[in-house]
């Protein structure tokens, strides 16, 4: 799903008073609010859907794949999304998971 789609989806949702152009309004304004609370160090609770944090994480020294050779990572802020557990639930009933051949052999 692409942005358009979403800003489709909540016109849709919302009825005839509104426009397209003021969905995308309302859809982006939603996602800078997010990205600015992240970027403050602030996280985002969102009940029954899930929570927006940034999490930090460590130097470390990974290794280059082609050459093998070790390379520094450097330690980072990156922003996390962890669902709802009625978020999860809704969509663990809703998708069919399909096994992979190794799973399917393992029973």
């Amino acid at each position: 799903m692409t942005k358009a789609d979403l800003v489709e989806q909540v016109a849709q949702a919302i009825g005839p008073g509104i426009t397209k152009k003021d969905c995308a309004a309302v859809v982006d304004g939603f996602l800078n609010a997010i990205r600015q609370a992240l970027a403050d160090g602030n996280h985002i609770e969102i009940r029954g859907f899930g929570t927006f944090k940034v999490r930090n994480r460590r130097a470390r020294v990974a290794r280059n794949p082609r050459t093998g050779e070790p390379v520094k990572v450097e330690a980072r802020a990156v922003p996390v999304f962890k669902p709802s557990k009625n978020f999860r639930g809704q969509v663990a009933e809703q998708v069919d998971v399909e096994e992979s051949p190794a799973e399917s052999t393992q029973r």
